[in-house]
């Protein structure tokens, strides 16, 4: 029988195929759907599904059903499983590989900032926490915006008491903007929080600078009786900060273009 120290770690052992390889990848980027996944590894569905149920099965990756269209589901990377698969792996082979995340460091405050647009239908949960999250984070050094293609007349109760309770951030001020208010503005990303929206937000970058992060309207959820926002303020909070946490060492490494007045 094989020991602990022969057999691969399962995230070695997943990762290392080919095609699970290239999902892995282009998840890592955005949230895709099955057949988008087909068209960019260039295989078949079956294959492509066979490999990301083994990918589920690992924790990897995770699937959600489609705001937009319940018969899709949206494939996410778990990135912070696979940072502590991958850490782990490390590990395994010598306890000085053991990988700590990287910290990102953006530009200094007189270069130029990273420019993030973030959009979803009603601007009014998730792309303005995603904005104040970014600010956030960054200490101001990052151009974050959000606008919504049917913007609510204010901000939910719920996104604004979950910013200032978990993060300390007063966002009570802002209100909903239109995606037209952003027309002639250029971004270095473009990032749909709402499948809704995905579908009609217009091209204000290249596609390989619109990312998609398929995360559920928690105003939509059954336990804001109250209208000031329950538990699924928070999970969608947590989740959003999680993957801002991870954009970082994107913007970081990113040309960043010149955003127009």
């Amino acid at each position: 029988m094989a020991s602990a120290r022969t057999v691969p770690p399962s995230f070695v052992r997943l990762a290392a195929h080919e095609v699970r390889w290239r999902l892995l990848s282009e998840l890592a980027r955005s949230d895709l759907r099955v057949r988008e996944l087909v068209e960019l590894v260039g295989q078949p569905q079956n294959l492509v599904s066979y490999h990301l149920r083994l990918l589920r099965s690992g924790g990897l990756v995770a699937a959600r059903r489609s705001s937009f269209d319940g018969r899709d589901s949206y494939y996410h990377l778990d990135l912070e499983c696979c940072a502590d698969a991958l850490a782990a792996a490390g590990a395994c082979l010598h306890p000085a590989l053991r990988l700590a995340p990287a910290q990102p460091v953006l530009a200094a405050e007189d270069s130029a900032a990273p420019s993030v647009l973030f959009v979803c239908t009603g601007n009014s949960a998730r792309s303005p926490i995603a904005e104040a999250l970014l600010r956030h984070r960054t200490g101001g050094r990052a151009e974050a915006t959000s606008a919504g293609s049917h913007p609510k007349p204010r901000l939910h109760p719920g996104a604004v008491r979950v910013l200032r309770r978990r993060y300390g951030i007063d966002f009570a001020g802002r209100r909903p903007r239109h995606l037209d208010t952003m027309t002639g503005r250029r971004f270095d990303y473009v990032i749909s929080l709402c499948d809704k929206v995905r579908e009609v937000c217009p091209e204000f970058v290249d596609r390989q600078r619109r990312l998609h992060w398929s995360i559920p309207d928690p105003a939509a959820d059954g336990d804001d009786t109250a209208g000031a926002g329950g538990p699924a303020f928070d999970r969608t909070a947590a989740e959003i900060d999680t993957r801002i946490r991870y954009l970082l060492p994107m913007l970081a490494h990113t040309p960043h273009r010149e955003v127009q007045p």
